[in-house]
């Protein structure tokens, strides 16, 4: 059972949104606007927040990115545009997911409980590439000795690299691999992690190789 985040001003999506989430055996927070979610990340602990874009006061790409500064936690964001630009600015800043409206809570609780499996089933032993060591127990990462705040799937995407080393993967595989197959997203998405993830990590970002028409590898 983990305890969910909904940020949502629409009060009639925001009850059924956390009425399947309570039926899937999790507890539910709620937030009417992006002040009041900063608030709540503040003072209580949150296994997963659930985010609509649009709403008043603070809009939902600040709040991905101010929450991405206090927690790794998985990050559903609801939109009701599709364009591939906003979703993609969503990635920047830090989500996991997106959810297009209209859509059926089934699914987006399918994808909450993807979300949950994956960070809760990582290896506990130590990853280490060079001066890059990440510590799957604590969700650390460390360059150089010096510790490193990745969002989420950066995290997710450099522990895949580093536990299949010299394994070539198209923009695809990875998309499958550490996004999920319901994923609503294109290859561009792998691109935008990639370079964030390459800056971060400052030089050590020389271990994800770019193969022309061929996709990524890691190399120790």
């Amino acid at each position: 059972m983990a305890k969910i985040l909904v940020v949502e001003d629409e009060k009639n999506m925001q009850d059924i949104i956390a009425a399947y989430m309570q039926k899937g055996g999790h507890t539910c927070l709620t937030a009417d606007d992006g002040v009041e979610a900063l608030m709540i990340l503040k003072n209580s602990p949150v296994d997963l927040m659930i985010l609509d874009i649009m709403m008043p006061h603070i809009d939902g790409f600040s709040v991905c990115k101010m929450a991405r500064e206090m927690s790794n936690m998985p990050i559903v964001m609801l939109t009701a545009k599709s364009e591939e630009s906003d979703k993609l600015r969503g990635y920047e800043y830090g989500a996991d997911d997106y959810m297009t409206k209209p859509f059926s809570p089934k699914v987006l609780l399918a994808k909450v409980n993807a979300l949950l499996r994956r960070v809760s089933s990582e290896p506990a032993d130590t990853l280490n590439a060079g001066d890059v060591t990440v510590v799957p127990s604590s969700h650390q990462v460390y360059v150089e000795g010096e510790e490193v705040a990745l969002t989420h799937k950066e995290y997710e995407l450099l522990c895949f690299f580093m536990a299949n080393p010299e394994q070539v993967f198209t923009r695809e595989q990875l998309l499958n691999r550490v996004w999920g197959y319901d994923f609503e997203g294109t290859s561009r998405t792998i691109d935008t992690h990639i370079k964030t993830l390459r800056q971060k990590l400052g030089s050590e970002g020389r271990h994800i190789v770019t193969l022309i028409r061929s996709g990524y590898k890691f190399e120790r």
